[in-house]
């Protein structure tokens, strides 16, 4: 991977972290960076199950591919704000 690979992961993974973090309902109380962590590990997840349904490489922006980042996002938001909530608390 090179670094632009990297750094363009890091934003996408910013972008459906903040995506996953806006559809869960109520406060998340967790850090900024376990969103972009949650957000690049649903990404990859996300394009692996759309590559997977052969819906990763479609014309135009694959809206089913960002579809199944955001609710890997989502699910992921929601395991961390429980788990983390109930570890501060």
């Amino acid at each position: 991977m090179e670094v632009t690979g990297f750094f363009t992961a890091i934003v996408i993974g910013l972008i459906i972290g903040a995506l996953g973090r806006l559809v869960v309902p109520g406060k998340q109380d967790i850090p900024i960076w376990l969103t972009l962590v949650i957000g690049v590990v649903a990404a990859v997840l996300g394009t692996v199950v759309a590559a997977a349904f052969g819906v990763a490489d479609t014309a135009g922006i694959d809206w089913i591919e960002l579809f199944i980042q955001v609710v890997f996002a989502a699910i992921g938001v929601s395991l961390a704000a429980g788990a983390y909530g109930r570890r501060r608390h």
